[in-house]
């Protein structure tokens, strides 16, 4: 199957950074030309006026979990906790289905054509995601049989999940560890083995609050990521949620073992677990840093263009520097970087015989205006939202067309989401 997307303003992000106006032709998934073409394709979309970039990579959120919006806003963290785990405690097959869909319809209808997701049950979420026809790079939570509500040791639980789906096509298994302070140097060195055996992503909380530091410390002598350094942990697999409370030692080490970084400001402020990511630091020695959004408890949001937003101007003002954290190198966090942080470099990007997973904005729309090929990237991070993004593309298949979810009934999700949700807090 042919896809010609016409007349668009083109944001290509490719190693030149290259803004265009022309054509995008899509062949058999891959992206075949760039330039200007005959509408003799199987299916053309005109785009005369808008914009047309790569795929949004949220790099770290828990989608199941966008059915239990809300349940814990505006209490202190550890109430939060208490709160979230009750409910998780009692989840059940149904409303992991419901909230994993809920959670990519959002994403859909954001621009995010693909995810790394930080959970259990991801074989639930798994058929979530073939359904909604994105990507998800699903790493199962593994902590420590004592602290785990898991059924037998997660850890077992992951690599049965890698092994069942590794084929998939759009389903890529992770390990997803829940943190230091649930996971023992035994558990983290087990899954550090697994993911070089088997060349899985390595996800992890790290560093996201003052009191997981400084408890962390007091029992181990060193910080977190010194700790996961001295025990061989770290790798370019790896990859760390929030990382909010890094010693410049600790930046430089994760720099020198070419680990990735997902930065979670909303989440952390509005849980104001206080710090800011040392971001400038964190891109002068070499860690590869990209964007997440976090769960829906915490930011209760999935918005990647709020996410690019906040990022940056949280930099600017902590740092009272406008030039820190510029749109384009934004836009990089999100789309490049990230494919390279998931190890899938032939994402992120709008060049010939990468995936063609890909958005349309609609660039009539009065925010979003005036339009130039000088200040595109700028008007993506700084000016657009869920409502500008038109059409969606992922593996060449449009999964949204004009502002329509084609692959799942959302009206049917959202109604389901709302039983869901009373079943969960009926059993706190």
């Amino acid at each position: 199957m042919s896809l010609l997307i016409k007349d668009a303003t083109i944001v290509t992000q490719d190693n030149e950074r290259k803004v265009v106006r022309g054509d995008v032709l899509v062949e058999e998934g891959k992206i075949a030309a760039i330039g200007d073409f005959r509408s003799d394709a199987d299916e053309v979309i005109e785009a005369k006026g808008d914009i047309v970039m790569p795929g949004l990579i949220n790099t770290h959120t828990h989608v199941a979990m966008s059915v239990m919006k809300a349940v814990a806003d505006d209490v202190t963290f550890p109430n939060f906790l208490d709160t979230t785990f009750a409910i998780d405690s009692n989840r059940m097959e149904n409303d992991l289905r419901i909230g994993s869909k809920l959670g990519m319809c959002e994403m859909i209808r954001s621009g995010t054509t693909a995810f790394v997701d930080l959970y259990y049950s991801q074989d639930i979420i798994a058929k979530a995601v073939d359904d909604a026809g994105i990507r998800g790079v699903l790493c199962w939570a593994v902590l420590d049989e004592e602290y785990t509500t898991q059924k037998g040791n997660p850890l077992d639980n992951c690599k049965r999940f890698h092994q069942k789906h590794k084929d998939m096509c759009r389903v890529t298994p992770g390990i997803g560890l829940q943190g230091v302070y649930v996971c023992s140097t035994e558990t983290i060195q087990a899954a550090a083995e697994l993911s070089r055996d088997e060349n899985m992503l390595m996800h992890m909380h790290l560093s996201e609050t003052r009191k997981e530091v400084y408890d962390h410390k007091r029992e181990h002598g060193n910080r977190p990521t010194e700790y996961l350094e001295d025990i061989n942990a770290l790798s370019e697999r790896c990859l760390f949620a929030h990382s909010a409370w890094l010693t410049v030692n600790e930046v430089r080490a994760l720099g020198r073992n070419k680990c990735s970084i997902s930065s979670c400001p909303v989440s952390n402020m509005k849980l104001a677990t206080g710090g800011v990511a040392p971001i400038p630091e964190m891109l002068a020695s070499n860690v590869n840093v990209t964007v997440g959004t976090d769960g829906s408890t915490t930011n209760n949001s999935l918005d990647m263009f709020g996410e690019m937003k906040v990022l940056s101007l949280l930099q600017k003002a902590s740092r009272w520097d406008p030039t820190v954290l510029p749109a384009q190198q934004v836009l990089d966090f999100a789309t490049v970087n990230a494919a390279r942080a998931i190890g899938m470099p032939d994402l992120g990007s709008i060049e010939v015989g990468k995936k063609a997973d890909l958005v349309i904005l609609d660039g009539k729309a009065p925010n979003l205006r005036p339009l130039t090929l000088k200040n595109a990237v700028a008007n993506i991070v700084y000016s657009a939202n869920p409502g500008n993004v038109r059409t969606v593309i992922c593996d060449g298949r449009p999964v949204m067309k004009d502002w329509k979810i084609l692959t799942m009934d959302e009206r049917s999700v959202v109604d389901e989401s709302e039983d869901a949700l009373r079943y969960l807090t009926s059993k706190k």
